[in-house]
C-alpha cells in the first residue's frame, strides 16, 4: 500500500479532529507534537498533554468545523456533513480556517497551520 501524500495526512487530520476522534489524531501526529495557542500563549507539548486538556474541557470538547485547508493548488470537496471545503496543497506547510462552537454555546473562527514530518502533523 503507498504511503499517504501530504494532502490525506492533512485531510485526514482535519476530519478527525471535527468527529473529535482523539485516537486517529494520535496516530496522525508525529511524536514530537506540538500546538501552540498564539491567543493565550500557551504551547501544547504531546499528543497525551492535548488529551489531558480535552478530557478536562468545561462542559466537553468543543465542535471544530474545518471550512478550508490550504497549500497551493485548489480543489473542491464535500464533507459527510455537506460543508464545501476548499482543499489545497503540497508540501509540508498547511492552513485550515473554520469555526468552533464551544460548550457555552459561543462560535469563534480560528485559522490553524499545519507543518508535517515524516508523515505526520509535527506541528499546528
Amino acid at each position: 500500500m503507498p504511503e499517504p501524500t501530504n494532502e490525506e495526512i492533512v485531510r485526514a487530520y482535519a476530519r478527525a479532529t471535527e468527529d473529535g476522534d482523539m485516537d486517529r489524531l494520535t496516530l496522525l501526529r508525529h511524536a514530537d507534537w506540538t500546538s501552540d495557542w498564539p491567543q493565550s500563549g500557551e504551547r501544547v507539548r504531546g499528543d497525551t498533554n492535548m488529551r489531558g486538556i480535552i478530557d478536562h474541557f468545561p462542559g466537553g470538547q468543543p465542535e471544530v468545523h474545518t471550512r478550508h485547508l490550504v497549500g497551493s493548488e485548489d480543489r473542491w470537496v464535500m464533507t459527510p456533513m455537506y460543508s464545501v471545503l476548499r482543499v489545497v496543497g503540497s508540501g509540508d506547510s498547511w492552513w485550515a480556517d473554520g469555526t468552533i462552537e464551544y460548550p457555552d454555546g459561543s462560535t469563534w473562527f480560528y485559522v490553524a497551520f499545519f507543518e508535517l514530518r515524516d508523515g505526520k502533523v509535527y506541528r499546528e
